[in-house]
């Protein structure tokens, strides 16, 4: 079954925190991309043994700028420089989320930002600008994307109802097993049609185009999902934990179509009988 996709001449007119939120996207894609593939970039380690390079720093400085100056009185969480403000309205960024890929010059990595409010995500925006893509969603407004040919169309997430006829993204069997599910996904991925691990926040995109059915990943931050979860809403998916709350403290994450939802909920959470 194609994507499900909904031409739009006029998209939606975005509200001002959308706005606001689109803007910051491209001052991040112009840092991050004036150092992709570079053969001098700096990259260091953080404490807990993850990798972290100039152009994460100095994307989230970016953002965090232009936040200072037009939404002084919001709060901030970002991956690289913490948590500022107390507020019911909280700006969360991942000034590049897929830092491995970007060392690597792999172009499968994004910039996430998304807008809270009482820790719920009414804003999202990804942007993937070494791949010429970029979402996006605000609450009640649907979702959206431009395409590399710079179209811009609504997107909807796929009709299909069985799991058998469904095609998956679980990220990666190490993320798995370090939360002793490998029987669990080696059942998932036996009971659906396709499965691959296409990694980072893509796949999430493709479901909300309708090319993929779930996403299930873990180990997450909100920083990881904020911005992803109100695109996959919008597009008429659903966004849980992995116990099927709405929480982005979980550190876990499963997206799906929503005609699906409870159906990978009830398979995932059966116990093992080997």
């Amino acid at each position: 079954m194609p994507p499900t996709e909904e031409p739009a001449a006029r998209p939606v007119e975005p509200t001002d925190d959308l706005a606001l939120a689109l803007r910051l996207a491209d001052a991040a894609d112009a840092v991050a991309m004036a150092r992709f593939d570079a053969a001098d970039l700096r990259i260091d380690t953080k404490p807990d043994r993850t990798h972290v390079t100039e152009a994460d720093l100095e994307t989230e400085r970016a953002i965090r700028r232009i936040l200072d100056a037009e939404r002084p009185d919001d709060g901030i969480l970002g991956e690289e420089y913490g948590s500022s403000g107390d507020t019911s309205r909280r700006w969360v960024i991942d000034p590049i989320d897929g830092t491995h890929n970007y060392m690597r010059g792999i172009p499968v990595w994004a910039t996430l930002i998304a807008l809270t409010v009482d820790g719920v995500p009414v804003v999202g925006v990804v942007s993937q600008p070494a791949l010429g893509r970029r979402w996006w969603a605000a609450a009640g407004q649907g979702a959206w994307t431009t395409t590399a040919a710079g179209e811009t169309r609504r997107i909807r997430v796929s009709g299909i109802d069985e799991i058998a006829a469904s095609s998956i993204s679980f990220q990666s069997v190490e993320q798995w097993d370090d939360v002793d599910l490998v029987p669990t996904l080696e059942r998932l991925t036996r009971a659906v049609w396709r499965d691959r691990g296409y990694g980072d926040a893509l796949p999430y995109m493709w479901l909300a185009e309708g090319r993929l059915e779930l996403v299930a990943e873990f180990g997450v931050k909100e920083y990881d999902i904020a911005a992803i979860a109100p695109i996959v809403r919008e597009a008429g998916g659903r966004f849980t934990a992995f116990d099927g709350t709405d929480r982005l403290d979980a550190e876990s994450s499963l997206a799906t179509n929503g005609v699906l939802h409870d159906a990978f909920l009830t398979l995932l959470h059966e116990e093992d009988d080997r």
